[in-house]
């Protein structure tokens, strides 16, 4: 059942796309093709414009962290420059066991106290040599136990950086404490020409790295932060959510790329990775943008992208209904103008000529075609015509030998009776029938001149049948110079005879009557016969039937067709008929004179 639905839907949509104009199938099509490139083209837009501005996005976090480490880098090597310039400025030129160091590190803290929390100078065993600008370390505090202690001892050759921790190794007198990086490294002190180990301890504000990093996070999309080699967060904007667990962060994993952009998934969270790499202490700047965050906020590209789209396709559509208007109204124009002679109407200057070149060269071999199909069908419909005429004529000619047999019978036995006038008379009335018979050759005669011939041939009938039957011709003299086919009145009192009065024992009747009525002619032929069946009546004038026996050979179809054939318009024969009361044959022919129909006024002949 389902399927038998879907064929027919299937079935309708087919016919209602065959039924499809051209300017639809073109307005559509363009349309279509219109929005199918538009889409793809505004998708080819968005997209490389999202990966443009992520591209350019990931460049400028390249560009901030190149910055940032170009900075750090700096702060590292003044921290650096102080380290070096403290030991081998001052350090290696002094005896420890006669000389202090204290005024030069108080001299170098107060040059860089912005950058340092504290300077100072250790024994191997942590014993303190020389401290700024704190000189007192806190009791039970013990050097040895410190991460930057042991991270020198286990790296001699290079410098040391420790993990943010707060400083309170020394007394204060506001006890108060920093947040530090411990920046250190192992020296040779000089005891009177004996080197003994130590280290020198250089502390950095913490708060330097945390502000360079700051106003980056403040400004940037995303956030930096820094980690040293192992993973261990130096700086996180978020830091103390990381320590609290709060918030989570993929840097043990960011330890292990090297330095480059990356695409990671964290968390479900898919985000872009810039690593670099801060030279001398194996520290990490990490760059991380979301994704999302990566390209921005596109909601209002894609609203306005969305506008013009739909704006452009609403000008796309009207455009190709105008274009396609333009374009297939002269193939409309040139199709209704075929409707007529899809109808049979061959009028070529009815058809359409304009538009574009093609269009016209179509008309005009359009015209051109009906033209000669025109003239071929006149010729072939002139040639069917005379073939008809010559057919209907060559019938309507004949004369029924057994008519002119029994009447030249009759005349014999009249003149055998002695009763030589009536003979002369039904002789006079056999050559005036012959005559208008020939009628010189013309079809057309008066009304005048086929009553006549009527009237001559009821005279011989009267005679052969006695006078059985009373003939009454009543035409208006108005209409007796009016045309007509010859021999059509004939045929139908013939019939009324052989087949209704004559045969009646009681007296027959036959009523001829001419009239004008709403400008047309109309002559009737009236008998008081049997009658005709419906059935038989009705076929009278649609099947060729001819007289047969004693009759002229004329039927009732020869008759209609004749009229037809010579008259256009609603003209010919019609018969009523009732059983028991008679039948009437009625000839409607149009109303023209003789005068007129000679001098050129054939306006109702076809």
């Amino acid at each position: 059942m389902l399927k038998n639905r879907i064929e027919g839907k299937f079935s309708r949509f087919r016919q209602a796309s065959k039924r499809r104009s051209i300017q639809l199938v073109i307005s559509i099509s363009f349309t279509l093709v219109a929005i199918i490139s538009m889409t793809f083209m505004a998708f080819a837009f968005y997209t490389n414009y999202v990966n443009t501005a992520r591209q350019r996005a990931i460049e400028d976090n390249k560009q901030v962290i190149e910055q940032v480490s170009w900075n750090l880098n700096s702060y590292l090597r003044n921290m650096m420059g102080i380290s070096n310039g403290m030991y081998y400025n001052v350090i290696k030129n002094m005896d420890m066991t006669s000389d202090s160091m204290t005024e030069e590190m108080d001299l170098l803290y107060e040059a860089n106290k912005d950058d340092l929390i504290s300077i100072a100078c250790i024994s191997e065993d942590g014993a303190l040599i020389s401290a700024a600008p704190i000189a007192t370390r806190k009791a039970g505090v013990d050097f040895t136990d410190q991460e930057w202690f042991v991270g020198t001892e286990e790296d001699i050759e290079n410098f040391y950086f420790s993990k943010p921790h707060v400083q309170n190794m020394f007394e204060t007198s506001n006890y108060r404490y920093y947040w530090v990086v411990s920046l250190s490294r192992s020296i040779d002190l000089n005891y009177m020409g004996y080197t003994r180990p130590g280290i020198l301890l250089v502390d950095m504000n913490y708060s330097s790295i945390e502000q360079m990093f700051s106003r980056v996070n403040e400004n940037g999309t995303g956030y930096v932060y820094l980690i040293d080699s192992n993973g261990e967060i130096i700086y996180h904007p978020k830091q103390k959510a990381i320590y609290a667990g709060i918030v989570e962060e993929n840097n043990v994993q960011a330890a292990s790329y090297d330095d480059g952009d990356y695409i990671e998934n964290f968390n479900g969270d898919k985000r872009s990775v810039i690593v670099k790499t801060v030279g001398y202490t194996g520290w990490k700047i990490v760059s991380v943008v979301p994704m999302n965050e990566l390209a921005g906020d596109y909601t209002q590209l894609r609203a306005f992208m969305l506008i013009i789209i739909t704006v452009t396709i609403f000008l796309i559509l009207f455009g190709n209904i105008f274009i396609s208007k333009i374009v297939t109204d002269p193939i409309k124009k040139l199709e209704n103008s075929l409707n007529d002679i899809e109808a049979g109407k061959f009028e070529s200057d009815k058809i359409y000529i304009g538009g574009s070149h093609e269009i016209r060269h179509l008309g005009r071999t359009i015209k051109s075609l009906v033209d000669q199909m025109k003239e071929l069908m006149d010729e072939r419909v002139k040639e069917q015509k005379e073939k008809r005429k010559s057919e209907l004529n060559a019938l309507q000619a004949q004369i029924n030998p057994h008519f002119l047999y029994n009447t030249l019978d009759s005349v014999v036995w009249m003149i055998e009776a002695d009763r030589n006038q009536d003979a002369i008379s039904m002789i006079t009335s056999l050559a005036t029938l012959f005559r208008i018979s020939l009628s010189k050759g013309n079809n057309i005669i008066t009304i005048k001149d086929e009553v006549t011939h009527a009237k001559n041939y009821l005279a011989i009938q009267k005679v052969r049948y006695k006078n059985k039957f009373e003939a009454n011709i009543n035409i208006d003299p108005a209409i007796e110079n009016c045309i007509t086919i010859k021999l059509i009145i004939q045929p139908l009192i013939e019939n009324a005879i052989y087949h209704a009065v004559g045969d009646l024992d009681d007296e027959g009747i036959i009523d001829i009557n001419g009239y004008e009525r709403d400008g047309d002619i109309y002559i009737e032929v009236r008998d008081n016969g049997m009658g005709i069946p419906p059935e038989i009546l009705e076929g009278l004038l649609k099947e060729k039937t001819e007289s047969k026996g004693k009759g002229s050979g004329i039927g009732l179809w020869n008759i209609n067709q004749r009229i037809n054939l010579y008259f256009k318009g609603d003209y010919g024969l019609r018969l009523e008929s009732e059983l028991d009361e008679g039948t009437t044959a009625i000839i409607k022919l149009p109303k023209i004179t003789y005068e007129e129909y000679k001098g050129g006024d054939k306006s109702a002949e076809k």
